[in-house]
């Protein structure tokens, strides 16, 4: 199966169920009155963690998701049915943005944990709720309210305690091989990692941890060079880092140039990345050349002082397994004190202070005239949505629709646009068309 960690597809919810005019018609019932039950509400589009999934590779051929429209109400007052809501499984780790505003609206961990991310629309009311004393008996209905529609983008980011970056070929995916049951594509040249693997490490003495073999990083990756690029979001979450550098010296390389280069591309990415425990691997042990470009590279690092301190370089063979079983324990110790770093889990930006004012603002919308159509345009989220609740059918119910665009200040606004007795005006994204009068 393909790596798929990112994808952006569109949500639409449900519509609210249709209120309707009704009235009570019963013998020795005088006077019954309104009977007109409210719609029910429409589906909610839900994304729901489930552990079982580690890619978002379900969203790369399916990007249209909606949800059932609420039932609309019946007579006797009955409400009608509320849809269900739509769930969307994802993984573990995933991130979700508003795919038009950039905004972070979650980000999913935990197995179950849930974001709703299209509220459905609540049903239209019925005549019965609009009866009051000097209009006992109103033919007024609502339609329901229509579900939201919205663009999310989703970003995965792998769970891993351990992260294990370096040079391709410097033999991450041999390591991870050995020290796990994952099963990564080993070969004798470089990137033969192109998407993330992940295995679990299980030690004698009981102790385990999530390590993830990330593609290999290149000079250039967190400006879009090569592959590591697209990976390096995803040591962000991890609490310590596994930096492995070829010993071998075959291809001619310095380790020291190689190691440099890598910690340059983690600083340009995340400078917060270097502060995290970090543990130098020396790599290939079992070549020739291996041992003296050991001993070179630490004198290197350790003169260097503008490095970070490194407070272990741990030389091992995968193949051989020299090493290896060392280097493990000592990850597992260094676990035990890593923090969670803040990267971990991202909370959308809330404000933590709310002032409410007693102040009636009118809503926003726009008033242009249409030279093709000959026509004046009101455009606004919320004239949009209150044409769309309005049903049309009715006199009395288009009569609410002209005063409350009237309260909205449309009336005044068109004039001062210069609109005149008789001039056509539109509501955006509709056909109905309307005569303005003073």
């Amino acid at each position: 199966m393909a790596f798929v960690d990112q994808a952006q597809v569109e949500l639409k919810a449900g519509k609210g169920g249709d209120g309707i005019v009704s009235f009570r018609h019963e013998k020795f019932v005088a006077m019954g009155g309104p009977f007109g039950g409210d719609g029910g509400h429409g589906g909610s589009i839900i994304l729901k963690v489930d552990e079982g999934l580690r890619t978002l590779m379900d969203f790369r051929y399916n990007r249209h998701f909606k949800a059932q429209a609420g039932g609309n109400g019946g007579t006797k007052g009955m409400t009608g049915a509320s849809a269900e809501d739509r769930i969307i499984k994802v993984p573990e780790g995933t991130l979700v943005y508003d795919a038009d505003t950039g905004e972070l609206l979650g980000d999913l961990l935990e197995n179950g944990e849930t974001l709703v991310v299209a509220k459905g629309g609540r049903g239209g009311r019925g005549n019965i709720r609009f009866a009051t004393p000097a209009n006992p008996a109103p033919e007024i209905s609502e339609n329901g309210e229509p579900g939201q529609v919205r663009n999310i983008r989703m970003e995965l980011r792998v769970l891993a305690d351990v992260g294990l970056v370096g040079f391709p070929s410097a033999g991450k995916s041999t390591l991870l091989s050995v020290v796990s049951n994952a099963k990564p594509k080993i070969g004798a040249y470089h990137f033969t990692t192109i998407d993330p693997n992940i295995g679990l490490v299980r030690l004698a003495d009981g102790r385990d941890f999530v390590m993830a073999d990330l593609p290999g990083l290149i000079e250039g990756a967190s400006q879009g060079v090569g592959l590591g690029f697209e990976f390096l979001r995803h040591v962000e979450r991890t609490r310590l880092i596994l930096h492995l550098v070829d010993m071998s010296g075959i291809e001619g390389n310095d380790p020291y140039e190689q190691y440099r280069k890598i910690l340059n591309e983690l600083k340009e990415y995340d400078p917060t990345l270097l502060e995290r425990p970090q543990i130098v691997v020396a790599t290939k042990m079992d070549m020739p050349d291996a041992a003296e470009l050991l001993a070179t590279f630490k004198k290197q690092v350790q003169a260097d002082s503008g490095l970070p301190e490194v407070p272990e370089i741990v030389p091992i063979s995968a193949i051989q397994q020299n090493g290896v079983n060392q280097l493990m324990i000592l990850t597992a110790n260094t676990l035990e004190t890593a923090a969670v770093p803040e990267s971990y889990h991202l909370e959308p930006e809330t404000t933590a202070e709310k002032i409410y004012k007693f102040k009636e603002e009118k809503p926003e919308f726009k008033v242009e005239w249409v030279a093709d159509e000959n026509t004046w345009l009101i455009s606004g989220q919320a004239v949009e949505k209150l044409f769309a609740m309005t049903n049309m059918q009715r006199e009395a119910t288009i009569m609410r629709f002209a005063r409350k665009l009237r309260h909205m200040g449309v009336d005044e606004r068109l004039k001062e646009a210069g609109a005149k007795n008789g001039d056509d005006v539109r509501i955006n994204n509709s056909d109905f068309v309307f005569e303005f009068s003073e």
